[in-house]
């Protein structure tokens, strides 16, 4: 009974679109309707307003860390793997936005900061060095989640975080299926431009 809660929770808590709640409070509308039509800090800092991208990006992770928190403090390393898993998931296909919501990046980092904190980091430096180096982000995206299981791997020794991990890069990678056609394509915009 208590992972089914937690998997509600972590469920409705990924589920918030902060993209679209930050954009329409700051009147610039839906957000669902400029640049790629996503809801996460990328298209965000496509409408110019770099503070909204940072708080999307800020509130997006750390709702995955909350998730975590929570599970691991309610029902330990099951709840953690549970909560974590179904925040991304909440994300992903956010029951309020007809299931498609954004494309987890944050969400997961947080989840992967939550439950491995060493891991986290080193694989937010990945994204950074992969960003800095191409200015795309779903590439840097991408690098960083499939570095991830094995930082963790590396950083961490629990069965189960390593599974959460594993989990929700698979998630990430998996949802980035439209980005790796472009990639492979040669048309993948660079950050702050094209859609």
């Amino acid at each position: 009974m208590m992972l089914a809660l937690l998997a509600l929770a972590g469920y409705l808590l990924g589920a918030i679109p902060f993209g679209l709640v930050l954009t329409r409070a700051a009147g610039l509308g839906d957000i669902r309707a400029i640049g790629s039509g996503n809801i996460g800090a990328t298209n965000v800092l496509r409408t110019g307003r770099k503070g909204l991208a940072a708080a999307t990006l800020g509130l997006d992770a750390a709702k995955g860390a909350a998730a975590v928190l929570l599970g691991g403090a309610a029902a330990g390393e099951p709840g953690l793997v549970v909560a974590g898993i179904t925040v991304v998931l909440g994300h992903l296909f956010p029951v309020w936005l007809g299931f498609k919501g954004g494309k987890g990046v944050a969400t997961g980092f947080g989840v992967l900061l939550a439950a491995a904190p060493l891991a986290g980091v080193a694989s937010g430096g990945v994204w950074l060095v992969m960003a800095l180096a191409t200015r795309i982000s779903s590439a840097s995206a991408l690098v960083a989640c499939v570095a991830a299981p094995f930082l963790a791997w590396i950083f961490e020794a629990s069965v189960p975080t390593e599974a959460l991990v594993g989990a929700v890069a698979l998630l990430i990678v998996l949802r980035h299926h439209a980005n790796i056609r472009r990639l492979l394509a040669g048309t993948e915009p660079r950050i702050g431009t094209g859609k």
